[in-house]
């Protein structure tokens, strides 16, 4: 009785000690890949920490997480219907019913801080979570404010950024640039022979990218000789792209793939990216200093990929095709640049500036300043 007595005094203790974390966030990659990575960072600067994560169901979050090696809660949270606002009733009753259930959440895994890095679960938890008193820190992508992080900005104890200039959107005095995590592989990535040849990658994303898919269909006949094209087209788009390939005669040095999953060698040796200008995307050609065009997809929540990519163009660290352009000047504009060994040096330099190192690190590291100043 009296040894019992004592576990169970030392079990309580024990879970006083150990730092527990609520983590929400997610409807795209962009907000997924943060949240697994501060996640991660959290368990190697503390093992014992527990960590539980809040999603939407239905969301790609619900299907990564678990597979990353965390607990994941699904809510019912939805988007507002923009274009046709009469619908948003529900929405705003799936919102509440949210709500509701995460504060259950909260009073059962008892966080010590929340972190939200967008999406709309992240709105829904994080405001409870500060309603409810607990500190919560916010991890925002992209040169231009999320709404979500918008709405909670004065709420959060701090908010974690990617690129400078975030006062417009944010407290000044809550703001640390740490970049976004990144995958820190990318950096093994190994650059064979390649006699010679100039070595470009175009990356869509693992759904595709529709514009510049179409981009790369029409100057597949002028991407001749001398030049090593590997074209990552995105599950949705590869059939069409490999059957236009095929129509060009197969050229032997254009490689066609949905998917890459040797990204840090792809990455080595490129000389030349073009990509989309998503959030994590750009960290990881900052982080590896790479030479890139970037074409921001319009289909993004206040066009927020454009200014991510004038946020490197405005320092001379890449260049800006326009999707609307992207058909007529995308290849042109590759073709034309791959071979200007003079520019290709300055964007390396340029955007090698802007890398931020051991973002999720860094971000880890503020969570758990608030976890300790809350016990």
């Amino acid at each position: 009785m009296h040894i019992c007595k004592n576990f169970t005094i030392f079990a309580a203790a024990n879970r006083f000690i150990t730092m527990r974390y609520l983590i929400s966030g997610g409807g795209t990659g962009g907000h997924i890949f943060p949240a697994v990575s501060i996640a991660n960072a959290l368990k190697e600067l503390d093992p014992e920490a527990q960590i539980l994560f809040v999603g939407a169901l239905g969301r790609m979050e619900m299907e990564r997480v678990p597979q990353a090696g965390y607990e994941i809660v699904g809510l019912p949270v939805r988007g507002f219907n923009r274009a046709q606002p009469w619908k948003n009733v529900s929405v705003l009753i799936d919102l509440a019913k949210s709500i509701h259930q995460v504060k259950k959440v909260i009073r059962d895994f008892r966080p010590d801080v929340g972190v939200g890095v967008g999406g709309y679960a992240s709105g829904a938890a994080m405001w409870a979570a500060a309603k409810m008193g607990i500190p919560i820190l916010l991890q925002e992508q992209n040169g231009f404010a999320g709404v979500t992080n918008k709405l909670l900005k004065d709420k959060a104890a701090k908010i974690c950024v990617a690129y400078e200039g975030m006062e417009r959107f944010f407290p000044a005095e809550k703001i640390i640039l740490t970049g976004n995590p990144v995958r820190q592989n990318l950096l093994k990535g190994k650059r064979t022979m390649d006699n010679g040849q100039r070595n470009l990658l175009i990356i869509g994303g693992s759904l595709g990218a529709r514009t510049i898919n179409e981009a790369v269909i029409k100057g597949l006949p002028v991407m001749g000789d001398g030049l090593r094209v590997v074209w990552q087209t995105g599950k949705t788009y590869y059939e069409r792209c490999k059957t236009a390939w095929e129509a060009a005669g197969q050229p032997k040095n254009i490689e066609v793939h949905d998917f890459l999953s040797d990204m840090p060698d792809r990455y080595a040796q490129a000389d030349l990216v073009i990509s989309r200008a998503g959030a994590s995307s750009i960290s990881e050609l900052c982080l590896l200093g790479k030479p890139a065009i970037l074409v921001p997809s319009p289909n993004v929540a206040e066009d927020h990929q454009t200014h991510n990519a004038l946020a490197l163009v405005n320092k001379e660290a890449a260049v800006l095709v326009r999707d609307a352009e992207a058909a007529d000047k995308l290849i042109s504009t590759a073709l034309e640049l791959i071979k200007d060994e003079k520019r290709l040096e300055t964007l390396h330099t340029n955007i090698l500036k802007l890398a931020q190192k051991d973002s999720a690190k860094r971000i880890a590291e503020e969570v758990m300043k608030l976890a300790r100043n809350a016990k």
